[in-house]
């Protein structure tokens, strides 16, 4: 019986092993062989599907969405077998950078806008409400049935 048991995949892949087992739980990785004495032993790719996870958590993606991604491949040892067609990875990542961007826009106007509070001296939300040099648009905020 041959393959890598679970702690050198782990430390391979910089994680530990309760995160390799959370990912077989999570249908990440194949369910690894068994040792007569119980303990995993894992196929050399497994590093490389590991390290892929943890790439894909970092750029953003769910692990659920992680693993509609890893679904998309061929069969692979370590790999669920694919399922339905899904979005593959161009169709997926092009989704996630028009998301990011949203966000890195609201965050660039909530930076602007602080920004020109602090430089307008805007010490106190409520005195500051009733300025017109106020930047911070309350006025957005507020509900419009309320007075």
């Amino acid at each position: 019986m041959t393959g890598v048991r679970s702690g050198e995949v782990a430390h391979a892949a910089g994680v530990n092993q309760q995160t390799l087992r959370y990912y077989e739980r999570r249908g990440l990785l194949a369910e690894p062989l068994r040792t007569p004495g119980g303990h995993r032993l894992y196929p050399a790719e497994a590093v490389t599907v590991v390290r892929v996870i943890k790439a894909a958590q970092r750029l953003g993606f769910s692990l659920g969405e992680v693993a509609e991604l890893v679904e998309t491949g061929l069969p692979r040892p370590g790999l669920p077998r694919p399922g339905l067609p899904r979005p593959g990875l161009r169709q997926r990542a092009a989704a996630k950078l028009a998301e990011v961007e949203g966000k890195i826009a609201d965050l660039t106007l909530i930076a602007d806008t602080l920004r020109t509070a602090l430089d307008a001296g805007c010490d106190d939300l409520i005195e500051c409400a009733s300025e017109p040099r106020c930047p911070i648009p309350f006025t957005i905020l507020a509900e419009p049935d309320m007075p």
